[in-house]
């Protein structure tokens, strides 16, 4: 990354090496999340990819992302990716709260998380570095009003999840096949039922509410509990990661030969492409 900015070097040292494993987790839901906002599993829900091609449109999504996490933004990879998140968006109605609020979760997911289950506190400069990577996404998204600090873009993330978090069918109609996806990364389909009561532990209650989900059983919320900060303490006694998780370079069943950069993402009517390289 020649050149990458001070921002751009922090992120992807946090997502590659220092919380490689945390950041990938805290943006599975981050895009979750996503999901209590009616307007956007609305959209989500009408394209049909979640129904019917859940683990491709979660992996163009992580795929699009990292390629300019990892390659930087002059970079000629970063470019590809980002022209065609927006040539994606464009094809749709979407509003610009909503692009809005999706940015911050990329932004505040990984930081919450870490601070609850990561081995080590963020700085302050890494928390700002977040943010800043993020900001000059979303510019390069054309969204705009995006607050001018910290403080405020989180302030402005907690206030659209109080007044946009609401039940609709399209938010479970879009949930359920994502969760399932996730809990098919760790443990066979047989034990997905004893699987979901753990993803439901980890999320609070208006989460909850707007997807229409009982509360895990206050038994397994205390075990997962007890089980992510085991970790992070196990963690902190251990040698840190010194070879970087790249997400980009993950073999996916997805793309089984690889990927090209403008085969990804969800277009009206177009097929789905997956004979091709990344490399």
């Amino acid at each position: 990354m020649g050149g990458a900015s001070d921002a751009e070097q922090i992120v992807l040292r946090l997502s590659s090496l220092d919380f490689a494993w945390d950041i990938e987790r805290a943006l599975e839901f981050a895009l979750f999340r996503t999901f209590a906002v009616p307007s956007i599993s609305s959209l989500l829900h009408k394209t049909g990819t979640f129904r019917n091609e859940t683990r491709k449109r979660y992996d163009d999504t992580e795929i699009l992302i990292s390629e300019v996490v990892e390659n930087g933004f002059e970079s000629d990879r970063a470019h590809q990716a980002i022209s065609r998140i927006n040539a994606m968006h464009s094809a749709y109605r979407i509003s610009n709260g909503d692009m809005l609020y999706v940015l911050s979760t990329f932004v505040f997911e990984p930081i919450r998380w870490i601070e609850r289950f990561g081995y080590r506190a963020l700085t302050s400069e890494e928390k700002q570095a977040l943010y800043a990577f993020y900001r000059q996404l979303g510019e390069r998204m054309g969204i705009h009003d995006i607050p001018e600090n910290v403080g405020e873009f989180e302030a402005f993330n907690r206030a659209y999840e109080r007044a946009h978090f609401k039940f609709s069918e399209s938010n479970v109609a879009v949930a359920k096949p994502t969760m399932d996806l996730m809990l098919g990364f760790y443990i066979p389909r047989f034990m997905w039922p004893m699987g979901r009561p753990v993803l439901r532990a980890m999320m609070d209650p208006p989460l909850l509410k707007a997807m229409g989900f009982k509360p895990a059983p206050r038994l397994v919320v205390g075990l997962v509990m007890f089980g992510l900060r085991a970790r992070r303490w196990g963690l902190s006694w251990l040698p840190k990661r010194k070879r970087p998780h790249f997400i980009s370079r993950v073999s996916r069943p997805t793309y089984p030969v690889g990927y090209r950069i403008d085969e990804l993402g969800t277009f009206p009517g177009c097929p789905v492409h997956r004979q091709s390289s990344n490399g």
